[in-house]
């Protein structure tokens, strides 16, 4: 019998191969079929899988239950496309790492983003792009994760790194930068500077963590989060008080004006990073754990 639900006030979906490193078994997939996919899973199922790119991330988020109460939780749930039968190998490297992951769908070569809502999940990470398009078309916070390898931060605090505009905040102002160039995304800034952004796919995430970082004392929390942006002064205003009009505290803000953002990244000590601008991804996944957000004018459909 299972034991009661305890509310959770941060619900994490994470596919299998997000979670753990499944290069080789898929690679026995493309090159031998299913079967042999699930042969080879079945023979090595009591071989503890490796840690995938959001592993690190992961046992950090679990590891702040120690400190929470019950009325405040957090859960990470599994999504995978596996069979139950496959995914055995899955469950046993969770347990193998000592992971307190209880809840999971394996949905049998089925997409598993349709049960991101009825679990609740405030975010969903994964390694399968059109999965990750479908959570953020049904209103979830969801990133493709494109790093190499897991990241070998060691601070216990979990440092949170988000991009500004279609990823916190919507994409109007980066459409007016695309469409009409710097000077005209500048001057529309400057104008708007009163009124507040709308909210972008991260937004209820954001807030999430904030609910989280209020439980603790301010130089306590083990949560720390952080605005990298290309933005710089005069368009830092509206910003500013887009944060303010939502009462949404923020921990840091970079204001690049376009230089690169991996090595800021890397002085904050980012556990992971998030931008709707593969380039911007791409640079930084050889460094921290970085999710690609396909949202807004710079991702079409």
């Amino acid at each position: 019998m299972a034991s009661p639900a305890v509310p959770a006030n941060l619900v994490i979906a994470i596919s299998s191969r997000a979670l753990f490193d499944l290069d080789t078994a898929h690679q026995v997939f493309e090159e031998r079929g299913l079967a042999a996919y699930s042969q080879y899973q079945i023979d090595n199922e009591q071989v503890p899988l490796n840690p995938g790119t959001a592993f690190g991330v992961v046992r950090k988020l679990l590891a702040l239950n120690d400190n929470l109460s019950d009325a405040m939780r957090v859960e990470v749930v599994l999504l995978s496309r596996n069979s139950a039968d496959t995914g055995l190998r899955v469950f046993n490297s969770i347990e193998h790492y000592q992971l307190p992951i209880t809840r999971a769908v394996f949905s049998g070569g089925e997409a598993p983003w349709r049960y991101i809502v009825p679990f609740g999940c405030q975010l969903f990470l994964s390694a399968e792009p059109d999965d990750v398009r479908k959570a953020l078309e049904n209103q979830v916070a969801a990133a493709t994760l494109i790093s190499g390898q897991a990241s070998d931060n060691e601070n216990r605090q979990l440092r949170f790194a988000f991009d500004g505009d279609a990823v916190l905040f919507s994409d109007e102002a980066e459409q007016v930068y695309k469409r009409d160039g710097l000077e005209a995304f500048t001057a529309s800034e400057r104008a708007a500077r009163h009124e507040p952004l709308q909210g972008g796919p991260f937004k209820q995430f954001l807030a999430a963590l904030q609910q989280l970082q209020q439980a603790f004392p301010v130089d306590e929390a083990p949560i720390r989060t952080a605005l990298v942006t290309a933005r710089s002064a005069p368009a830092h205003e509206r910003v500013i008080r887009t944060l303010r009009a939502w009462d949404i505290r923020i921990d840091e803000s970079i204001f690049l004006g376009g230089l690169d953002k991996t090595e800021f990244l890397k002085a904050y000590q980012a556990d992971v990073f998030f931008d709707d601008q593969q380039t911007h991804c791409d640079r930084a996944a050889g460094h921290i754990t970085t999710g690609h957000v396909p949202h807004g004018v710079a991702n079409p459909p």
